[in-house]
Formats: C-alpha cells, sequence, structure tokens
C-alpha cells in the first residue's frame, strides 16, 4: 500500500509526523511529497525532509493523500501539479486527509463541493464558499475525504482515516 503526505515550509510539525507515522504503523509505504525534495522548516522550526517531487508523485498510485496544515497549505494551493495530484488519488479511488488549514489544497482542487467538510475555524467561509458542507465537528468523513479541525484531533483523524484500509 502507497500513501503520501505533503509538505511545504510552515507546516504543522505534529500534523506531519503524527500521519506519517501512524500510515508507517498501518503498513504503508510513505512518500513525503513536495514541489520539490530536500529540506523544509516547520511553522514549529523542525526541519523535515521531502524525498518525492511532485512530478514524480504523479506517475504513482496512491491510496492514502494526506494534507498537513499549518502555513503550508497556503503554498500547496499555488501548484497546480500539487492540484492535480489531489485531484488525481481521489478520482482513481484514493482516500484524501486534509486537517486544519489542509482543506484549503482540497478547495483549490475542485473536491468539495456538496461533501461534508470540517477545518480550522477560520476556513469556515472559505469551505462553505466552495459548496462543501461545513459541519465544524473535531472530525469529519464524507466518502473518501476525511478532514479535522487541529492537532488535538489527531488520533480520531488517524482512525476515520485508517479505518477498513489496514486490512485491504
Amino acid at each position: 500500500m502507497l500513501a503520501a503526505v505533503l509538505l511545504d515550509d510552515g507546516v504543522d510539525a505534529a500534523e506531519f509526523i503524527y500521519p506519517y507515522y501512524r500510515l508507517i504503523e498501518a503498513g504503508f509505504d510513505v512518500d513525503v511529497v513536495a514541489v520539490r525534495t530536500g529540506e523544509f522548516s516547520s511553522k514549529n522550526k523542525l526541519i523535515l525532509r521531502a524525498d518525492t517531487t511532485v512530478e514524480e508523485a504523479l506517475l504513482k498510485k496512491y491510496q492514502v493523500l494526506v494534507v498537513p496544515g499549518g502555513y503550508a497549505p497556503d503554498r500547496l494551493r499555488r501548484s497546480q501539479k500539487v492540484l492535480e495530484l489531489v485531484a488525481q488519488v481521489y478520482e482513481h479511488g484514493g482516500r484524501i486527509a486534509a486537517i486544519c488549514h489542509g482543506p484549503q489544497v482540497l478547495i483549490s482542487a475542485g473536491i468539495v463541493t456538496n461533501k461534508k467538510i470540517t477545518g480550522f475555524l477560520s476556513i469556515k467561509d472559505d469551505i462553505i464558499n466552495a459548496g462543501a458542507d461545513y459541519t465544524g465537528l473535531a472530525v469529519e468523513s464524507d466518502e473518501r475525504i476525511v478532514t479535522a479541525t487541529d492537532v488535538k484531533a489527531l488520533p480520531e483523524f488517524m482512525s476515520t482515516l485508517l479505518s477498513g484500509l489496514e486490512e485491504a
């Protein structure tokens, strides 16, 4: 099983690290995907490393793609290739997970219309204006999209995302 976790400068370190290791624990091979390989600085000042470019990721078939929050989603959503990757994973039956500001990337990828979505309160209007139903719940799941509000929701977020996948 193959998963991707997106990375850019300003990512929330916990929202990156927790899903990364939970996916490995669940038996996934995990690619850390960014617009370029190399080092990135989290908003918490930790240095994290991307091992796969978006161009390389577009050639793979991921079962799961995670968009961590922090300030990184604002950078990630500016890359057309990142948006193509998110849409591609979703269109090919993969699960998409986004936490905190991560749903901004899903909005820009055009996959939230008519879906139940949650996220950090400050992007509530963005979610609604994108045609989604903002629920405000700590964790929301609609078809193959799992979203969460913040770092406190990480355990439920990952349990929801992995539900049914670990046996696949």
